[in-house]
């Protein structure tokens, strides 16, 4: 499991108007943070649950107790997040457990969460050393000189480094700014 990566939040967060308090802004960047980046099951309690991008288990309980809020606060919470239009909330059905008592668990969908998360691919397409940068431009400029530049890759989307790109049908990652044979994707 991949626990390692980055979203994009405003700094300005703390201080919106959403937020009474800078627990709830808190709990606001703590959903963004564990948004699923993409449509999947994820594993909740013994039950799997299918999220889409953008959305996550929240369990309001379970969630007014780590943050040390009473329930009827986080209720308040989400239903102004709601009326703010800043979230959507669904109940998805799962079987009761020991630890998790009721037949349903809420999966709230962060409204507009690719149009901010998507600013991240851009920025992502950027080295981050002058010698990464550097290296990238000789190299387009010695390819070009050599007529190398022949093929030119469909670029679908982007993880990490690495530019998601499509040849004959089959996705590949390709480095962004190093010269290194494409991996095919897993």
């Amino acid at each position: 499991m991949r626990n390692s990566g980055y979203f994009l939040a405003f700094r300005s967060v703390w201080k919106h108007p959403a937020f009474k308090t800078k627990i709830e802004a808190a709990i606001w960047l703590y959903m963004i943070s564990n948004a699923s980046y993409k449509n999947k099951e994820v594993r909740f309690i013994d039950d799997k649950v299918f999220v889409r991008r953008g959305e996550l288990v929240f369990p309001l309980r379970k969630n007014a107790e780590i943050w040390g809020i009473p329930y009827s606060n986080m209720r308040n919470f989400i239903d102004r997040l709601k009326r703010k239009r800043m979230i959507e909330t669904r109940k998805t059905t799962i079987k009761p457990q020991l630890n998790h008592k009721y037949g349903s668990v809420t999966v709230i969908s962060i409204c507009n969460y690719d149009k901010f998360q998507a600013q991240a691919e851009v920025v992502n397409h950027l080295p981050t050393k002058s010698d990464a940068i550097l290296n990238n431009i000789t190299n387009t400029l010695t390819n070009i000189s050599k007529g190398l530049d022949k093929q030119k890759d469909d670029i679908i989307g982007s993880w990490g480094n690495y530019n998601i790109i499509v040849r004959k049908g089959k996705k590949f990652y390709k480095h962004k700014w190093k010269n290194e044979p494409l991996k095919e994707e897993m």
